[in-house]
């Protein structure tokens, strides 16, 4: 394995469109983090909204402002290529995930870090709790099981993007790629346990994912749709197999929203 990112920096992927309203409370929250060793790699993709000017202006004020890097690509590319592009430029050993309205509780790098460490593992992930319009909790949280592999990953989608945390020392850097699907994220995640890695969970609930009232209604059969894709696309399941794990996952899904 390449030994090239710097041991010990954690380098943070945010994709930024049209997050005016939350990028500067996301910021915060990274800033706040009681683990120190740590860059931010924003990725503007053109949203056409206040975003960058909100980036621009924490970043003069702030007393991290040596930490935090600014990516403009040229034209809107997408979340998955502006991660990808962040994957490109990180200069860390380890790769976190966060997307630009959700936001991490203070001890998230240190306590998730000292679990990748700990577990020698590779890949991690967290548990985290549904905020509303404004971040605040709602009790309503989405449990990490202690591992997870590929066969049993095809049934749930219990990983979110803004917990995963990679050491690029144990996966190739070359692996964590989004491809251009729908659930990008989980095709990566899918992609990388295909490879015979292991993810490791972590049962603490270190980041709040903002998600408004009503939007958990939102076109569910364009969800199934892009879920059936993964199964036969990504994991390579044959129609049968993929008619069984999309019924896990439809009732998963449903029991993780009562």
């Amino acid at each position: 394995m390449n030994k090239s990112g710097q041991d010990g920096l954690v380098s943070i992927i945010v994709p930024v469109y049209r997050a005016a309203d939350y990028i500067g409370k996301t910021m915060e929250s990274v800033e706040a983090q009681t683990y120190r060793d740590w860059e931010l790699i924003l990725v503007d993709d053109c949203g056409g909204d206040e975003s960058l000017s909100v980036i621009e202006a924490y970043r003069e004020k702030s007393g991290a402002r040596g930490k935090i890097r600014i990516l403009r690509n040229e034209k809107n590319l997408g979340a998955a290529a502006s991660r990808n592009r962040g994957v490109l430029e990180a200069r860390g050993r380890y790769i976190a995930f966060l997307d630009a309205d959700d936001l991490w509780l203070p001890k998230k790098l240190e306590t998730e870090l000292a679990f990748l460490q700990e577990k020698e593992a590779a890949f991690a992930f967290t548990s985290y709790e549904f905020g509303d319009e404004e971040a605040r909790e709602t009790g309503r949280v989405v449990h990490a099981p202690n591992e997870l592999d590929f066969r049993h990953a095809l049934g749930r989608t219990v990983i979110f993007t803004s917990t995963v945390m990679f050491d690029t020392w144990r996966l190739d850097k070359a692996l964590i790629h989004m491809p251009d699907i729908g659930s990008e994220d989980t095709a990566l995640w899918w992609s990388i346990l295909k490879t015979g890695v292991t993810a490791r969970g972590l049962d603490q609930v270190l980041t709040i994912y903002r998600r408004p009232e009503g939007s958990l209604s939102s076109n569910k059969a364009k969800a199934v749709r892009r879920f059936w894709n993964l199964l036969i696309e990504v994991a390579g399941c044959s129609r049968p197999e993929a008619v069984i794990h999309l019924i896990g996952w439809a009732f998963r899904a449903t029991m993780r929203r009562l």
